[in-house]
Parts: structure tokens; sequence; C-alpha cells
């Protein structure tokens, strides 16, 4: 398993533990150790995970972790190597088991312990705007430079060659070289993940990060969130526009285009190469292909093949959507 930036405040739970948590009797190797949590797809021995969604049938049947917390209807869907856990909401109790790892990755923390010395900086020409905060675990490349009322929280490394621009709060992400980030944006806060229990409002986790690779440029006013499992990331020389939304989860690829306020809801897959014009909406866990062209103000509710051309809502191929208007 991939790093966190969170830390684990237990290094293990008993599996008796997470059956407690899901209401279940039942209490098969009780005493087994459960070391993470991950993923359905790069969970491995000693982890847990959770599987509800039928669309992951697949992932489960290649499922590698020690256990897993499934419904009645999922479980004969689950790798029969893998310990099954009944529940009546396996999302809900798996992030309950999440926040026993990471109490507090549910949160976004306000809290920045100032660099005090940033006249370091400058021996690496990075050039610091006014009303900066920069947190001392911050690591930033050299030949960057960063506007003013910029808040760099922990958990920041920034490559070489950035711009940053004014007005930017960044935590919790890894960002490469090369990248140009106008003002207003918002990188790696909590995601709108959340359920209801017993008419109170439970937040999800997100020990997840932000992944901006190298020669990304982000433009004005969008908001980027960090993963709530896996990690948030952008892809090589990908371009997003004003006001553009990232959900958590969500893995764009290289040379991509994003045009104004559109969204892209958590842990959909976009393919590299792909173009998505203004005021677009792409659905939640979607797998976008290589290659890809989606209308303006398209609504995107189902996969879509390499090569497509769509547009409209629900989107459909450019010849449909031009034969309807006919």
């Amino acid at each position: 398993m991939k790093d966190f930036f969170f830390k684990k405040v237990k290094k293990y739970i008993l599996l008796k533990e997470v059956f407690s948590i899901c209401k279940n009797p039942k209490t098969i190797n009780s005493d087994k150790k459960i070391s993470g949590v991950n993923n359905l797809v790069e969970a491995n021995e000693n982890e847990i995970t959770f599987f509800n969604n039928l669309n992951y049938e697949k992932q489960a049947q290649k499922c590698r972790a020690s256990a897993c917390i499934v419904t009645s209807k999922t479980e004969k869907y689950l790798n029969k190597n893998v310990i099954p856990i009944i529940s009546s909401n396996p999302l809900i109790d798996f992030y309950k088991v999440v926040s026993l790892f990471y109490p507090s990755s549910s949160l976004d923390s306000e809290e920045v312990n100032p660099q005090t010395n940033i006249s370091k900086f400058k021996k690496r020409n990075i050039s610091v705007g006014k009303n900066c905060l920069i947190d001392k675990t911050a690591v930033i490349g050299e030949n960057t430079i960063i506007g003013n009322n910029v808040i760099i929280k922990s958990n920041v490394h920034i490559g070489r060659n950035c711009k940053i621009g004014s007005n930017i709060i960044i935590e919790n992400s890894l960002l490469g070289d090369n990248i140009i980030i106008k003002s207003g944006t918002l990188i790696g806060q909590t995601g709108f993940g959340f359920s209801f229990e017993n008419n109170k409002r439970i937040k999800f986790p997100h020990i997840g990060r932000v992944i901006i690779e190298n020669n990304v440029q982000i433009g004005s006013f969008c908001t980027i969130d960090r993963g709530s499992l896996s990690d948030t990331v952008i892809g090589e020389f990908s371009s997003v526009d004003n006001q553009v939304q990232i959900a958590h989860n969500v893995k764009i690829g290289n040379f991509c285009m994003i045009a104004a306020q559109s969204g892209i809801a958590g842990s959909t897959t976009v393919g590299n190469n792909v173009q998505i014009g203004g005021q677009a909406g792409i659905s939640g866990h979607l797998i976008i292909g290589n290659n890809v062209k989606i209308g303006g103000k398209s609504g995107v509710v189902d996969h879509i093949k390499d090569g497509q051309v769509v547009m409209g809502y629900p989107a459909r191929s450019i010849r449909d959507f031009i034969k309807d208007k006919k």
C-alpha cells in the first residue's frame, strides 16, 4: 500500500472489532489482525475493503484483501479466499473502520505551522508574495513563484519552475514541475462524501492525496478534492480551465483539456487526450476512454469507449445528437 500523508493511530485492529461495527454476530477468525484499509482493487493481505456495487463485480472476484465488508446480496461475488463480513450498509461501516486508523482524515485542518525563515527560499530562487503562510512541512522546488495571500498547509510538495497564483490554498498534495495554478483555486481538501445514519451526517474519511503531474495548468477558482481511499490524479500536460470541479479519486490522463465550469464526480477515470467542453457534467464511477470528445453542456451518465464523440443529455454519439435535433 502506498504511503499516505495521514499517519495511522493504530498499527492494527482485530477482525472481531469489524464484526462488532457491522453488528454481525459471526466471528470467523475473530483475533486476526487487520493492519490497514484499502480500495477493492488495491487491497492486499492483512487489509480490509468493502464491496457493495455490482459494477465492481470483476474486481471483487480478484480481491486480495484478508476481509471485505459486503451485503448479503454481494457476498456471492467475492473471492472465496476473502473473509466476508455481512453489513446492512458496507460503505458506512467500512468508513467507520477507516476512522479507527485515521480519525482526523474526514476533516480539513486549518492549522498551519508557518515557516519563519522565508529568506532561505531566495537561495533557491523561490519568490513568495505578501501575506503567505507556508507550513514547515512543505517542500518547494527551485525557481517557483508564489503569489500573494497563499496558504500552503501541511503535506505539500511542489516541484520546480511552478507558478502559483494568489489567494490559493493547497494541502495534502504532490505537485510536479512546470505547473501553473491560477488565482483562487483550492487543492487537497476533503471531497463531498457523506451519508446519514440515525439522523446524523457521517463524513467519509479522505486519506488520499492530490497528485498533479508535470506541465499541468489549472485555471482560476477550481476545486480539486483529495482522494478518499485512492489518490486524485491529473496527468501530464493536461489543462483545466476556470471554475472546474474535480472530485475525490478522479483520475485524469495526459494531454486532456477540460473547459470552464465542468464537473467530474468521484471515482471516475478519464483517459488520455480527452477533450471536455464547457459546463459538461460527468457522473461518478465511470470510465471515459482515450481520445474522447465531450460536447459542452453534456451530461455523461455511462461509460464512453475510446475515440467516441458525444454530446447532449444523456450524452450520446454526435451523429445521434444531430439526428435527434432535426
